[in-house]
């Protein structure tokens, strides 16, 4: 049976949720509220957000067991809505538990789920239509690879991934190399950036990179789980300055402001083709999580 979310089934979508979300980052656990609060408004996405029109909720109950979800939003078709979102509508998320030898029929459960998720983006009749895969947790959006039967079921309603992929990274902050100072006359500036605390790497009164780690990512209430989250907003040496050991240093540098706010996890990302960016954060020592596949479009 096809219906839409009530409270009541709260607890059983969350652990379908957090199953998703830990076959992609270790260890991380929504608690209710955030997906509570996720699916009546998202008070991180503060310029997205208020461009959603409507909202809504679809879950597969199958003998009892809610065995599938879909979360979709429909973005207001006025001026104010960025140019890439106007007049869409999304599939924000689309889950469902695969099959099993005591649970055989979850995928079609998936699939009913799915079908119907079009139906409604169908009846919102607006220009393009979307879908990812973005839950309340740190790292997971996109379609990871990790979700093969997820990305089965978009494909068989038609869905077709855009060329757009990213690779998600964790680092153990603890395990993070500390540097020496590469150049004489090199300071740390701290201060607050676009991105979280940025770390300025400052030589002869000029500026020549900087790093950005956000810890909000972690905030009480958004994630339960062993630890506190913190990613790499942002990570940039002037091209005068490179293989100078300035960004390694201040990765470093962010790390021990990190291990002095507790927080043991550090998130990074790349895309695929950014092959020095990517040889960089394995030599600090992050490791690969997941390949995720982006712009889905229903065509």
């Amino acid at each position: 049976m096809i219906r839409p979310f009530r409270r009541a089934d709260r607890d059983q979508l969350t652990a379908l949720v957090n199953a998703h979300a830990q076959a992609v980052v270790p260890g991380v656990s929504v608690p209710v509220n955030a997906l509570l609060d996720q699916l009546e408004r998202e008070p991180g996405e503060y310029l997205v957000d208020p461009w959603v029109v409507e909202r809504t909720t679809l879950v597969a109950e199958q003998r009892g067991r809610v065995s599938a979800a879909a979360h979709l939003l429909r973005y207001g078709a006025g001026p104010e809505v960025g140019p890439a979102l106007r007049d869409t509508a999304e599939i924000r998320w689309l889950l469902c538990w695969p099959d099993s030898p005591v649970w055989p029929d979850a995928s079609a459960a998936g699939l009913a789920v799915a079908e119907a998720a079009v139906a409604v983006l169908h009846g919102w009749r607006v220009r393009r239509m979307a879908a990812d895969g973005t839950v309340p947790a740190p790292g997971v959006y996109g379609i990871p690879e990790q979700w093969p039967h997820v990305r089965a079921l978009l494909e068989r309603v038609g869905f077709v991934r855009g060329e757009r992929c990213e690779l998600v990274y964790l680092a153990d902050v603890r395990e993070l190399p500390r540097r020496s100072v590469p150049l004489p006359g090199l300071e740390i500036v701290r201060t607050l950036g676009v991105a979280g605390t940025r770390f300025t790497a400052r030589l002869g009164g000029a500026d020549v990179g900087y790093v950005e780690v956000d810890t909000t990512i972690g905030a009480p209430g958004r994630i339960a789980s062993r630890g506190d989250w913190a990613d790499v907003g942002n990570l940039h040496v002037e091209p005068a300055h490179r293989r100078r050991g300035i960004g390694s240093w201040l990765l470093g540098e962010a790390a021990d402001w990190l291990r002095l706010a507790r927080v043991p996890r550090l998130l990074g990302y790349c895309a695929p083709d950014d092959a020095g960016y990517r040889a960089f954060l394995e030599r600090q020592g992050f490791r690969l999580l997941t390949r995720t596949a982006r712009e889905w479009e229903l065509r």
